[in-house]
């Protein structure tokens, strides 16, 4: 397993609705994961699916203290692997939570 930090973009509004201590999001529901990403993949997600945005905010995530499973995939075909979250994150593995401003 890939013992790298890996990182989730999210809103205050969704970060408000975490409850029994783990945070969840519409994909979680949608897609059946959470999608997040390498250090090196922030700049590229951020350009790609939140520019203009405001409000944003960036999970840290340890993922040796990730209670669900983690997969690198890439759903849509490409070659770069992305960590997908498959279920619910147990706060106790979030190490920030800090303001981001998309770019």
């Amino acid at each position: 397993m890939n013992k790298e930090t890996i990182y989730h973009v999210t809103d205050q509004p969704t970060l408000d609705q975490i409850s029994d201590n783990a945070y969840t999001c519409a994909s979680l529901q949608q897609e059946g994961f959470i999608h997040c990403c390498t250090h090196g993949q922030l700049a590229g997600v951020l350009q790609r699916y939140y520019q203009g945005v405001s409000d944003l905010k960036l999970l840290t995530i340890d993922p040796q203290l990730l209670e669900p499973k983690l997969v690198y995939e890439n759903t849509v075909g490409g070659e770069e692997l992305f960590p997908h979250v498959y279920g619910a994150i147990n706060m106790s593995s979030v190490r920030a939570v800090e303001d981001l401003t998309s770019q």
